[in-house]
């Protein structure tokens, strides 16, 4: 090798570089408290030198992505970062990334999917694929909506929201699930940690004469349940020989599509809008 060739290989190496710290000062950035950082933490918790550290956000700044509080003097990931991370995220739908597992899962299974999606205190059917046999849901068709707690596709949805949010959600819906003749609270309490110990739902109440059911959720990179996967059929081919690999294929599929979540996805925001309905209490929660 000559030396201007290995003049260029350098300098690809350092842009390469160069590269590479930007985006794990961002990734630093983006971890931080809400009010953001100082240089010396951030240098500290990158790996590199004060001046170094300094050069890139100053370099940042520039572009737009950073900002840094004029008191505090503290650094942080500014609002057009956001718009073109929003921008950049407005393609592909939950419904859209979760259609082809619908399909492939009602095809290998011959039982009906359903994809439900937590609106507010609520789960509502987003999307399903058919089955030869029929069923009974507690959703029905497309846009029906069920308590969260009621049916296997939202009681996985509840087990597996952050603590504090699950509580304020079985405070507000547990007289709404007494209706159904389902569960007082330390029951329904103790199928929650029985979803979250097992990482599926699956309980036949009976309220749903011959219909069995079985449900993962679906969860963002945080690890917060946004959706479920949800299968209905009935009683008879859902018995424990057959249940586990029902569990196993739900939740790999529930895997690859949590990796393809929009985290700026509307419809995760509001599903109901989805089908022009009216938002109803409860749907910012």
């Amino acid at each position: 090798m000559n030396s201007t060739e290995r003049n260029k290989d350098e300098t690809k190496e350092a842009g390469v570089g160069a590269v590479s710290r930007l985006f794990a000062v961002l990734r630093c950035l983006g971890e931080c408290p809400e009010g953001g950082e100082r240089v010396t933490q951030l240098a500290q918790q990158v790996g590199l030198s004060q001046p170094t550290t300094h050069r890139l956000l100053r370099s940042l700044m520039d572009e737009g992505m950073v900002e840094q509080d004029a008191r505090s003097k503290r650094y942080r990931l500014s609002l057009e970062f956001f718009a073109l991370a929003a921008r950049a995220g407005q393609t592909g739908n939950l419904r859209d990334v979760v259609r082809p597992s619908l399909l492939r899962l009602s095809a290998s299974l011959g039982d009906s999917l359903f994809l439900l999606a937590r609106s507010g205190f609520d789960a509502v059917c987003l999307d399903r694929s058919e089955g030869p046999y029929p069923i009974r849901t507690f959703t029905g068709d497309i846009g029906g909506r069920v308590a969260l707690g009621v049916g296997q596709g939202s009681l996985a949805i509840l087990a597996f929201l952050p603590e504090e949010e699950r509580d304020t959600v079985i405070r507000y819906n547990l007289p709404r699930l007494r209706d159904f003749h389902l569960y007082d609270e330390v029951m329904l309490r103790s199928e929650i940690d029985n979803v979250r110990r097992l990482g599926y739902a699956s309980r036949n109440t009976g309220v749903l004469e011959g219909m069995a059911g079985l449900a993962v959720p679906i969860l963002d990179r945080e690890g917060r349940a946004v959706a479920a996967l949800s299968v209905a059929t009935i009683s008879d081919r859902l018995n424990a020989e057959r249940m586990p690999t029902v569990v196993d294929m739900l939740k790999r599929e529930a895997a690859a599509i949590s990796q393809k979540i929009n985290p700026f996805d509307p419809v995760l925001r509001r599903p109901s809008q989805v089908f022009g309905q009216h938002s109803k209490p409860g749907d910012d929660v």
